[in-house]
């Protein structure tokens, strides 16, 4: 039976992964960090089916530890702190885990057991102030914010440690994707939990930054798939994941409350505090290189995905859950 230690397991990600490999009979550890706070809503379903380990991006012994005691085949390293516009508010703590964290992993990895293959969950946020659209592989990078920036560090080193070392360590770009499970500080969940608020008539009123900004949004339950795929090959590589579409945050908006019988210019209301230092404007990734050596491709469209979440977010609200 192999074993993948996934960084990041109480996240999105993490908890659409762990479903995946549980279902291809991997035992799954969960690497998790000591604290008063820790939200386990995303994996409660599975919990039982998983293994918890405590440790910490910041400490590289813990991470010594976790590996020497549970000898995983894969590590998924998807922790990070992953929200743009605390990046700005936090760029050290941000630099500490989303760039520092992963050569602590590399390094761990190289010291217990360079067979492991690992996985490192880099960013359409890498590409910043676009210099070439699509982006591909090949595309220069030109992060805007701390969190980006962190990312290209990130990203740079698991080839550093791949070509240095002869590890099997592949980064995943990945385009925004979202999903039910999405933290709603993320403009997507942010516009479909506003949507079903006001139709439930809790709420008048939802207030968002740059709704011109485009983005490349997919399902995140589809890009799990991909990770698990990268690590399945003979050869690590880097691969672009996006479904090669793009739309802005006003058409997010439009979907949303279509969906619910609502226009969202009476509702949506632009304010200048939710506008970024230095803003992205548009991103959309080419995957033909994931589809053609993976065999990847998306499965849920744009518009699936926001129907998606905006019924769960009425289910959620109507039944007293947290969402």
């Amino acid at each position: 039976m192999p074993t993948a230690l996934i960084t990041g397991i109480t996240g999105q990600d993490g908890s659409y992964l762990a479903e995946l490999l549980l279902e291809k009979d991997y035992r799954v550890v969960g690497m998790v960090r000591r604290s008063s706070t820790v939200n386990f809503d995303r994996i409660k379903h599975i919990q039982n089916a998983i293994t918890l380990a405590q440790g910490d991006l910041l400490d590289q012994m813990s991470i010594v530890d976790i590996l020497q005691e549970h000898a995983p085949t894969e590590v998924y390293n998807l922790a990070a702190q992953s929200f743009v516009p605390t990046s700005f508010k936090q760029p050290v703590l941000t630099g500490e885990f989303t760039a520092l964290g992963v050569t602590r992993m590399l390094e761990a990895i190289r010291l217990v057991n360079p067979q492991i293959r690992f996985y490192q969950a880099s960013s359409s946020e890498m590409f910043g102030k676009v210099q070439a659209v699509p982006q591909t592989e090949r595309t220069p990078l030109y992060p805007r914010s701390p969190y980006g920036v962190a990312k290209v560090y990130g990203h740079w080193i698991t080839i550093n440690y791949r070509e240095s070392y002869h590890l099997h360590a592949s980064s995943g770009i990945l385009f925004n994707h979202e999903s039910p499970r999405r933290g709603l500080e993320f403009v997507t969940h942010k516009v479909t939990h506003g949507a079903a608020l006001i139709k439930l008539g809790r709420a008048h009123e939802l207030r968002l930054g740059n709704l011109e900004a485009r983005r490349d949004w997919g399902f995140a339950g589809d890009y799990v798939k991909a990770m698990w795929l990268m690590l399945q090959q003979d050869q690590p590589d880097d691969y672009v994941v996006a479904t090669g579409e793009t739309h802005a945050v006003r058409e997010l908006c439009e979907v949303a409350f279509q969906h619910v019988g609502l226009d969202y210019h009476q509702h949506v209301v632009q304010d200048e505090r939710y506008f970024r230092p230095a803003e992205v404007d548009l991103l959309v990734g080419d995957a033909e290189k994931a589809g053609r050596v993976l065999g990847w491709e998306p499965q849920v469209n744009f518009r699936q995905l926001v129907e998606m979440m905006v019924d769960a977010d009425l289910d959620a609200l109507q039944n007293g859950r947290e969402v």
